[in-house]
């Protein structure tokens, strides 16, 4: 069409608000831009906020690529409630009185979960089992066996330290369920524990930092869009097209 500007091509970093899918942000990214073929580098639960990878155009074809990447989150963990997704969208299925942890053993215990290690995928996931999602055997009150996944955490550092919450920063592998780690590490110290909040701050060098959020994406021009797109060649220089 004439004068029509050329299909966008590239990645594009966003700030997802929670209470928004993965695929909401997909879907308003696909009206602003008026073209289907957008796509994400890993998702978030809707509770997360933070950094999501978009592809846009033909940038859909480094997805794998990306998703690889090891990831680097915030967030605060809750002690004393257990709750059936692990999170704080969930139901609460146990409360136990927390223990007066003192910082350096509450630190001891968060350095256990460092390094390569396998994790079983909550039931409240995406993961397809005989051609069904988790999630909906989950809410059934089904209990289906899961295989454990391997993923490695190079960094669990406390940020903020209270009782019965506090805070903290990780960095690990893809396929990680931060909620499950907060899960686990209540399980270990006794008192069970769900994943409060939690925010993506950066996925190996795409940083939060550069990212737009849908209010700024909504405001912008398509040419303005344009221009911050990351390049496919900068953003996966290793893959070839």
């Amino acid at each position: 069409m004439i004068g029509r500007m050329k299909e966008l091509e590239g990645v594009l970093l966003v700030d997802k608000p929670t209470d928004h899918t993965s695929h909401d942000v997909v879907a308003r990214l696909r009206r602003k831009l008026q073209m289907k073929r957008i796509g994400h580098a890993g998702t978030l639960d809707p509770m997360a906020t933070g950094l999501l990878i978009m592809l846009i155009g033909k940038a859909t074809k480094i997805s794998q690529y990306l998703i690889s990447l090891d990831k680097e989150y915030e967030g605060t963990i809750e002690l004393g409630k257990v709750t059936d997704s692990q999170d704080a969208q969930g139901q609460v299925m146990e409360t136990k009185p927390v223990p007066a942890l003192t910082e350096p053993e509450l630190r001891t215990a968060m350095q256990g979960f460092l390094g390569d290690q396998y994790q079983t995928p909550p039931m409240y996931s995406a993961i397809k089992i005989d051609g069904v999602p988790l999630y909906k055997s989950a809410r059934k009150g089904e209990e289906i066996e899961r295989e454990p996944r391997f993923i490695r955490v190079s960094e669990f550092e406390l940020t903020r330290f209270g009782l019965p919450a506090f805070d903290f920063r990780l960095r690990c592998s893809k396929g990680t369920y931060v909620r499950t780690i907060a899960h686990d590490l209540g399980q270990r110290l006794g008192c069970g524990a769900h994943l409060a909040a939690l925010r993506r701050t950066a996925t190996d060098r795409f940083n939060i930092a550069q990212a737009l959020t849908l209010d700024e994406i909504e405001k912008l021009s398509l040419p303005e869009i344009d221009r911050r797109l990351i390049p496919v060649r900068e953003a996966a220089p290793s893959v070839a097209l």
